[in-house]
Parts: structure tokens; C-alpha cells; sequence
């Protein structure tokens, strides 16, 4: 059996066996078409409309002709009508001068790529995937860019998953894949063929960036140094890192079951103390988070009474308080100001 045929195997007996099960990147590979031809649920303004100044880039997962397209909603009003565009993706995320896009091309042959665009939406470049978009991040100041996807598997809770996340300058170097990184956990190397790595998020220096290492059944926060090409684990059990705009903190998803399926909370991570706050969410929460400020996180779960549709939740990062809703029908947000 050839390796790519090995592929569409697993991949296929993954989506038919866990269902409701995976991750959200396969709610969506598998409800497409249906949710696209239903009657729509919000309101939405002609392209020409979008907002200009502070807003929320996310994907839109509300049914009709605009399911599964970057939108956009002003910032301080993330219930009004939203700006949508023609472009398709899985996973998304935007800054002032770049797009990132993950996307799933479905057709008689699915593939899956990755596409850059800056600000006037003119595609810069574009990489094929080797599976299901996963996870995506931009710098602050737009240098760098990270992509994760599936090998194998369709997500985080399946056995034997495989990852490609891969780190460039937007123009300019390309660091590669993160496997070929020197990986340290107490100072020792770790090379065993198992090593997977997910989640990048980046610090303001365009060097420093966090991730997620597995190997041997173990997670860990890791700190990446891109001149220095390592990672060094820095905190067991954290994945899909998520930095404070201020940098002092960081949250990230903590595994909460102890057997079978892996279901996740998030936690943040005080640098200056050591403290971690487990927050009080409801439900899996399966997402790589995004700070909306430096006290807020936002997260993605999807709607447990449709299959393909999502929302975005809030959450203060002190733990004082339980989720609320902060934006329907949503996927995969970025903050834009």
C-alpha cells in the first residue's frame, strides 16, 4: 500500500468511527454543502461595507451562501451585521497586513493548502498541506507566520495523530518544520520518531515563540528560539499556547480526563510567578485560545445542537468568572486593530 493511499485510508475510517467525537476541523470537513444551501441566520453587509478599523476576522459558520468565509465584524460590535468576503477557509487568521488562510479544496481529489494574502487581499503565496488545517498564527508586527496540520488523523484526541507545523518570515526566510528542531525536556534531547509539535504562538521579538511537544504519551509547553532552531520544554501538560499581548502570560488547553477520549480546560500561566489558573469553562474545549486584551481570552466550541456551526466564547484569564457567548456562528477569530 502506498503512503498516500495509507493516507485517505486512516483519514477515512477516522472520520467514519469518531463522528461527533473530532475535533472541529472535521465537523467542517465532513457538513459542508448542507449548511451552505440552508436559509441564512444573520445578517450580513455587501463586501464594500467591512470594517476598516478595529474588528474580528473569523469564519463564519453561520448557514446560507456565506458559510465557511472570512467575515468580519466591528470590534465593539460583535453581534451586527457581518462583512463577508469570497474567501473560503477551514482556519484563519488576520493582522493589519496579512491573511493567513488554511483550506480544505474539496472535489472528486480533496487536498488541503495554506495561503498568504496581504492587506488588499492579493494572495502573496501559497503551499500545499498534508492533511486537515489545524491551527494558524501571524506575528504582531506580521514577519512571521506558522501553519499546523494533520498527517494522519483528524484530531487531537485521535490515537496515533501525526503534525506538520511549520514557521517562515512572510518574506524571507523559511524556517521549516519544527520536527528538524533541536527538542530538550530537562536538558536532554529528545529524538524518539514520535514527536509531534502544534500550536505556535509568537512574542514580540520575532524570535521567541511558544508550542506544543508530545512524545510518548506526554505534553509540554515549549519555549522555540528560531535563530537558535530549539525547544525547550518549559511546563508539562499544556497545549495550543496562547501569549498575552503584553507577554507577561500565557494560557493554553489542560487535559482533564484521565483515560479514554482526552477532553480539555484551558489554564493560564503567570511567567512572573509560575502560578497557573485553571479557568472555569464548560465543555471541551478543543482550540487553540485568542486574548481579546490582556484580561480576556476568546475561545471556539462547536454548537452542540448543529453539526458544522461553532461560537466564539469569553472567559476573564483570572478565573473570576464562567464563559459567555461573545460571538455566533463563529470559527477561528483574530483581532485586528
Amino acid at each position: 500500500m502506498t503512503g498516500r493511499l495509507r493516507f485517505w485510508l486512516i483519514t477515512a475510517i477516522t472520520v467514519a468511527l469518531l463522528g461527533g467525537a473530532m475535533g472541529y476541523g472535521a465537523y467542517a470537513f465532513v457538513d459542508y454543502r448542507s449548511r451552505a444551501d440552508a436559509p441564512s441566520q444573520v445578517e450580513t453587509d455587501a463586501p464594500a461595507t467591512a470594517a476598516s478599523g478595529p474588528r474580528i476576522v473569523f469564519r463564519n459558520t453561520a448557514s446560507g451562501a456565506g458559510y465557511g468565509l472570512v467575515a468580519s465584524v466591528p470590534l465593539a460590535d460583535p453581534s451586527g451585521a457581518r462583512s463577508l468576503t469570497k474567501l473560503a477557509c477551514d482556519r484563519v487568521y488576520a493582522t493589519q497586513e496579512n491573511e493567513m488562510c488554511l483550506h480544505i479544496d474539496r472535489g472528486v481529489v480533496t487536498s488541503f493548502g495554506a495561503t498568504l494574502y496581504d492587506a488588499a487581499g492579493k494572495e502573496l503565496k501559497s503551499w500545499p498541506l498534508p492533511g486537515i488545517p489545524s491551527r494558524t498564527r501571524i506575528s504582531a508586527d506580521s514577519r512571521l507566520v506558522a501553519q499546523t496540520s494533520f498527517v494522519t488523523g483528524a484530531s487531537y484526541g485521535t490515537v496515533g495523530f501525526s503534525t506538520q507545523t511549520t514557521i517562515s518570515q512572510v518574506n524571507g526566510i523559511d524556517y521549516g518544520n519544527l520536527e528538524d528542531f533541536t527538542f530538550l525536556v530537562d536538558g536532554q534531547q529528545v529524538t524518539a520518531v514520535d514527536r509531534n509539535f502544534w500550536g505556535v504562538t509568537f512574542a514580540a521579538d520575532d524570535n521567541t515563540f511558544y508550542a506544543t511537544a508530545a512524545s510518548n504519551n506526554r505534553t509540554w509547553l515549549v519555549r522555540g528560539n528560531l535563530r537558535g532552531r530549539t525547544l525547550v520544554a518549559i511546563k508539562d501538560t499544556a497545549e495550543c499556547p496562547s501569549l498575552s499581548p503584553d507577554g507577561s502570560k500565557v494560557a493554553y488547553k489542560k487535559r482533564d480526563s484521565t483515560s479514554g477520549t482526552p477532553t480539555w480546560s484551558l489554564a493560564v500561566l503567570d511567567f512572573a510567578t509560575g502560578t497557573e489558573t485553571l479557568l472555569p469553562t464548560k465543555g471541551n474545549v478543543d482550540d487553540q485560545a485568542l486574548w481579546l486584551d490582556d484580561s480576556t481570552l476568546l475561545y471556539g466550541m462547536p454548537d452542540a445542537k448543529t453539526v458544522g456551526d461553532s461560537n466564539i466564547w469569553s472567559i476573564p484569564a483570572d478565573g473570576s468568572a464562567g464563559p459567555t457567548m461573545f460571538l455566533r456562528h463563529a470559527w477561528s477569530p483574530s483581532i485586528v486593530q
